[in-house]
């Protein structure tokens, strides 16, 4: 009789040792949430650690218009409403009370009725599904929803380029934190916030180096964004050192040194000369004098030189604003990753990894999208104070606002024939929120 009593009981343990595992391993999580505008929609994705288990309603009648979805045994622990949208469409993402405790319910704040288009799509490398959310509708401002654009006296202006260099990757790890951390994946996070947030901006494109975890060479970024025309690079980085104490960020420019030494590499490599040469005048490029030649190499070499070192101050002001500083002034390196001869760069140190409190923000989802925001806000300011022309940037005219009492966004807009929401894209605002003597810039219309 004990014997069949016991035996029983590990009968139960047994099978409630097995609910607890398949629930276990049923449990999804949510990693990541990106939002990209397009002119005629807004696509909201989901990252997720397996196949989501998820259903969606829309709500349109007796309050605001929402999109609500259900994600079934699934969590995520970052918060929602830091996701930022520049979208006319898409006013904000945030959580609601969900049905269940093991269900997570994102509502999807819209301006309009809209019936949205999922789609699940399959890992691609990355071991991640994502949940594809397209709202369709107009989604930005359509004076400036093109990216290339004609003035008065039709000429074409065109969006500036910027080359977002997502550091390491693939076999290579980068720095690795106290707990395991890698700084390849930092740097890939926060570079496609960055990219998310400069596609967004009509006045501008962002080209990815690498979209995912894998290897690619000093070369292969070089073509890629040579190849892009890209009129900026931003390569995107974090700090490590042997003890744990520093902290903080720093922006590095190429030093001349490391200037010298590439360029004299490219004058011996006739391959690469060519490549370095494909924005030249053609008839300089037919030049056989070798002297020539290099004259106009060390005129694009001193000018992207200068270019870096004045886009990286503008960028180090902005980044101070969220995060500490390392060094509060750029510094120029002999780095490889910032030898691509013409091409005005910077490589941006996030933080120190190394330092267990820095590695554990630099991990953060948060950190990581407020980080991204303030180098977009550095890189569009820059372009801004020094325009490159022929550029949409060059074109605009910025007005700045002092807030008054009684003021609010819309009456602001109105007086300076614009919109919100250009309004709060250019200024970097998360809310409609403004303070008396607040200065704002205002966009040209």
């Amino acid at each position: 009789m004990i014997r069949a009593i016991y035996s029983q009981s590990c009968i139960i343990i047994f099978l409630l040792l097995s609910c607890v595992w398949v629930a276990e391993a049923s449990a999804n999580t949510i990693h990541d949430v990106r939002v990209g505008v397009h002119q005629d929609k807004t696509r909201v994705v989901f990252e997720l650690g397996a196949n989501p288990d998820y259903t969606y309603f829309t709500l349109y009648d007796g309050g605001p218009h929402r999109v609500v979805i259900d994600f079934n045994e699934t969590s995520y622990n970052f918060a929602l409403t830091s996701i930022t949208t520049n979208s006319l469409l898409l006013e904000r993402i945030r959580p609601s009370t969900p049905p269940e405790s093991s269900t997570s319910r994102v509502v999807l704040d819209v301006n309009q009725p809209i019936e949205p288009n999922i789609q699940v799509l399959e890992p691609n490398g990355d071991g991640n599904y994502r949940l594809v959310v397209d709202l369709p509708g107009q989604s930005v401002i359509p004076e400036r929803s093109q990216r290339v654009v004609r003035t008065a006296e039709h000429s074409e202006l065109r969006p500036v380029v910027i080359a977002v260099d997502a550091g390491h990757g693939g076999r290579d790890p980068g720095s690795v934190g106290p707990t395991g951390k890698y700084e390849k994946h930092v740097t890939l996070a926060v570079a496609k916030y960055l990219a998310d947030l400069i596609d967004a901006d009509p006045s501008m494109e962002a080209v990815l180096t690498r979209t995912g975890d894998y290897g690619v060479s000093l070369a292969q970024r070089a073509r890629l964004i040579r190849q892009a025309h890209a009129d900026f690079v931003i390569s995107v980085h974090a700090d490590a050192f042997t003890s744990p104490e520093p902290r903080g960020a720093s922006i590095w420019t190429l030093s001349p040194r490391r200037a010298n030494t590439e360029f004299g590499r490219a004058l011996e490599d006739r391959e690469r000369l060519s490549d370095e040469l494909f924005e030249l005048d053609e008839a300089a490029q037919r030049e056989s004098d070798p002297y020539l030649v290099e004259t106009l190499l060390d005129m694009r070499r001193k000018d992207s030189m200068s270019d870096g070192q004045r886009a990286a101050e503008t960028i180090l002001e902005r980044l101070s604003r969220v995060t500490d500083l390392h060094r509060r002034e750029p510094q120029g390196a002999s780095l490889a990753v910032l030898s691509n001869i013409g091409t005005p760069s910077v490589l941006v140190e996030l933080g120190f990894i190394s330092n267990p409190q820095k590695e554990r923000m630099l991990t953060s989802r948060d950190h990581q999208r407020v980080l991204a925001r303030s180098l977009y806000e550095g890189i569009r300011a820059n372009f801004i104070l020094y325009p490159i022309e022929g550029t949409i940037l060059a074109n605009q005219r910025i007005h700045t606002h002092v807030v008054e009492s009684g003021e609010s966004l819309s009456v602001i807009a109105a007086q300076y024939n614009t919109s919100v929401a250009a309004i709060m894209q250019h200024n970097g605002l998360a809310d409609s929120m403004l303070r008396v003597g607040q200065e704002l810039q205002i966009p040209a219309s």
